[in-house]
């Protein structure tokens, strides 16, 4: 069992590329709709302990049009709280105003999960890690292009980052800093 150390209303669930056109992709070793019902689940139990929840979607540059499922899945449904950002790079970071939006909360701790562990997850994780945050990674609500892949990430990479945990483990952090 991994231990947790967080602060709910200093930490962001940051959810990566939850989108029909990439949930549908042949992930492994969890389906797209797993990690979106582990990511939806997370978001629900992060605003609940009053944290940020973040949704972050990709869009090709220098297309009008984006392709068919570009948008996110009706599934994630952002709360008025919620911050919904678009970016045009692999991670979350660089083309976004990310960065700046989680310090004017003072966020301390970001937690990253969604599609695909090797691509998104892992790009914003490493820029993450560079600027400061603390990060945490359930990396059964997330998946790669293939599961050698998401192993190499989860097992090598993110845990050099960060804490590495299951959904419910971090489920059981969130609520164990809720008031009795």
């Amino acid at each position: 069992m991994t231990t947790i150390s967080i602060k709910p209303r200093r930490t962001a669930l940051v959810l990566i590329d939850l989108m029909p056109r990439i949930i549908s992709l042949d992930t492994r070793p969890n389906t797209g709709d797993q990690v979106l019902s582990r990511c939806t689940m997370l978001a629900e139990r992060m605003r609940a302990a009053g944290g940020l929840v973040v949704f972050v979607r990709v869009e090709r540059p220098n297309l009008v049009d984006q392709p068919p499922g570009s948008e996110l899945a009706p599934e994630c449904d952002p709360g008025p709280d919620d911050l919904v950002l678009v970016k045009r790079s692999v991670g979350a970071f660089a083309t976004t105003q990310l960065d700046e939006q989680l310090r004017r909360r003072g966020i301390e701790t970001v937690v990253i999960a969604g599609l695909v562990t090797n691509w998104g997850v892992e790009s914003t994780a490493r820029v993450a890690d560079d600027l400061g945050y603390a990060t945490v990674y359930p990396v059964d609500a997330m998946s790669g292009l293939d599961a050698e892949a998401h192993e190499f990430a989860v097992g090598y990479v993110l845990p050099r980052l960060g804490t590495v945990c299951t959904a419910a483990e971090l489920v059981d952090a969130l609520e164990a800093q809720q008031p009795a």
